[in-house]
This record gives structure tokens, sequence and C-alpha cells, in this order.
């Protein structure tokens, strides 16, 4: 299969489909990659380094749109990408589209057969094995910006989130306790500040209380428990996921008069709309708002800040994926149950139960769709 990895346009994002070792490996297998002019530059991978791997490197994202059978990109692609996508074509990439509905009608007219990495299984049918790197780079940067947005001059109370002897440090609320969740908290008490980790899950919370042992709190998450910690905290970190879903939204408007002025709001299911109803995505270039005395932070690509990290993280999930989609196809998505849930569109189908509801839009299954 000819494989194609365009360069990423979305503001602010350096990532690279794929890294050259990557673009290595499918070479090795028998397939064609062309890769965009400058493509891995933000990770320091020349076009030299593509060549040196076996790829062709070519002028244009035009030129790759429209020799490729598959493409291969780290972020949704932009309006101006996704008019070039056709039918019989794979699309391999962060989706995203239960947030998203203007892409998801172009996705749908184009005819493509767009997998999704945040919805693609492992083996046991639940684990999110493509969402999982860049969920762990997310949540450790999480607590970099909260520190940083708790700084006076970023409109902050002026607080350091460790503390020193003698002065308390931040109260930190995590909400959620996955991936994210779990890398967010790791830091954070690293730093020596004082955390509470609210999820649903009992079994959770247990496996999170012996991580941790002692140097966080766990609470169970009802909505009384969200507000009471909320009200209290320095940051409060929005780390849920209800994969393909929107985000549901745990902190309400009038909850923020209630917060501490200067308190911080780090959205980071800000992909799947955000956790906190008065979130709306923000770039790196301009990371945070002040709202009712809040600072929020609602980076779309959190990641995106360390490419070279968080490109070869990636790379390293997704390629064995990557490769069965190019030596299979269509096939390939039938056959695995963890490519199978991945799909998201096909030839005008929409294939995601969880994306469809969150559109209101209807919705065909992936075996259905693919048959027809």
């Amino acid at each position: 299969m000819r494989v194609g990895v365009p360069k990423e346009i979305k503001p602010y994002e350096y990532r690279v489909g794929l890294t050259p070792d990557a673009a290595r490996e499918f070479v090795a297998a028998g397939h064609e990659v062309l890769v965009e002019t400058g493509a891995g530059d933000g990770i320091d991978a020349s076009d030299q380094a593509y060549r040196a791997a076996g790829s062709e490197v070519v002028d244009s994202a035009t030129e790759i749109f429209a020799r490729a059978q598959m493409i291969v990109k780290v972020k949704e692609p932009q309006p101006c990408e996704w008019v070039q996508l056709r039918e019989g074509q794979i699309l391999f990439a962060y989706l995203h589209l239960a947030a998203a509905t203007e892409l998801t009608r172009g996705l749908l007219a184009s005819g493509c057969t767009a997998v999704a990495y945040e919805t693609v299984v492992g083996p046991d049918g639940i684990s999110l094995p493509l969402l999982a790197p860049m969920s762990e780079v997310a949540g450790r940067l999480a607590i970099g910006a909260a520190g940083l947005a708790l700084e006076r001059p970023a409109g902050g109370r002026g607080l350091l989130l460790g503390g020193v002897p003698g002065v308390p440090p931040a109260r930190i609320a995590v909400l959620g306790g996955g991936t994210v969740g779990t890398q967010a908290a790791r830091m954070a008490t690293g730093l020596g500040a004082d955390v509470t980790i609210l999820d649903r899950s009992l079994a959770r919370l247990r496996a999170l209380d012996d991580l941790f042992q002692g140097r966080a709190r766990t609470r169970y998450a009802t909505a009384a428990a969200i507000e009471d910690e909320v009200l209290v905290a320095d940051a409060v970190i929005g780390a849920v996921l209800v994969p393909g879903a929107s985000a549901p939204k745990l902190v309400t408007k009038p909850m923020l008069s209630g917060m501490k002025r200067g308190a911080v709001l780090v959205d980071v299911a800000i992909d799947q709309g955000g956790c906190f109803a008065t979130s709306h995505p923000t770039t790196h270039g301009d990371p945070t708002y002040v709202l009712d005395g809040v600072v929020h932070y609602c980076v779309a690509n959190m990641p995106g800040a360390v490419p070279l990290t968080a490109s070869h993280a990636l790379s390293h999930a997704t390629l064995p994926y990557g490769l069965a989609l190019a030596a299979g196809g269509l096939r390939a998505v039938a056959s695995d149950l963890g490519l199978r849930a991945g799909l998201n569109v096909h030839r005008g189908f929409l294939t995601h139960k969880a994306v469809a509801d969150s559109l209101g839009m209807s919705v065909e299954t992936p075996e259905a769709a693919l048959a027809a």
C-alpha cells in the first residue's frame, strides 16, 4: 500500500504521523511511504532522515492526498485537508468527532474510511492503546500548565504548587482516575501538592489508593463530592473520558462563583468538548483565559508542545495497527476487533455509536457498513 504522511497544519502542532523509524518499518514490510517535505521539522527529523528510511519526500500535501491510499496523521484533518480525501482512501489519525460536527460531515461526504486512534481498543476490548500514550503525556503536562497558570502574571492566585516549608502547598482536584488523571496525580504528588482524585469506579479508586500509598486521597465522584473538591481547590484537572462520546460537564458555570479567585481549571477533555461548562478550545499561542475570576487552560492539542517525546510515543503505539491496516486494508478492519472499534466513518456511514449519539446523527454498525 502507498502510505502518505502530510505535514500537520493545525496551529501549534509540531508532531508527525510517522517518525523515520516507523516509516522504515512500513518500507521493510513492502509498502511505499510518501512524506511531505518538512513534515518532521518539529521533531528534528530531516527530509534526509526519511529518505534514508526508504521514504519518498514530496513537495506538497496535495500530492500526498492525491497519491496515497492511506493517510497517517496526528490531528484531525483541517477543512482544506478533508476536501482532498476520497472514497477508498483510509485515514488513520486522532479525530474526536463527538465535538466536531463540521468535520464529521466533511468525512462522510468524502466517502473515505476513517479510523480514529482514540476509539481503537486493545485485545481486551476495553483498553485504548492508541489514546494511552498521549494521555500519559497530557496528564503530565497538565500539572505544569496548572503551575504556570497559578502564577500571578497569568491571572492565578500566585501560589506555588508544592509550597515551601511553613507554607501549605496547592490543593489539586483531579476529576477522573484513568491514564490522564493518574499521570497528573503522579506529577502533582511528586511536587508536593495536596491531591484528591475523584472517580466513579470503586475498583479504580482501590488501585489508586494502593498506587499512591497515602500520598493522594481518593474520593467517589458524586455530584456533591465534585462540588466540594472544586470549591476548595486551587487547581482542577479535568481528566474524564467516555470513549468516543462528548465529555460530561462536571463543573457547572454556577460553581465558578464559589471557587477561589485565581483558581485554575485545566481541561484535558477539551478534544471531546470539555468537562467544564465554561471551557472552549485554546491554543499554545494563547492558552488561557479568565472567566469569573477563574483561569481556564483548554489547549486542544497539549502533547503538541512536546512533539519529540509525543511523536515517538505515538508511533510506538500506532505502528502495529498501521502496519495491519496497510497490509489488509478493509479486511483488517473487518477482522480485527481493535480496528473495527476504531472505525468512525466508512463510505458515507457514521459507524461509532457514541459519536453518533453525541452528534444526534444516525449510525450504522461497522459490520453492516463494511458489508455495504
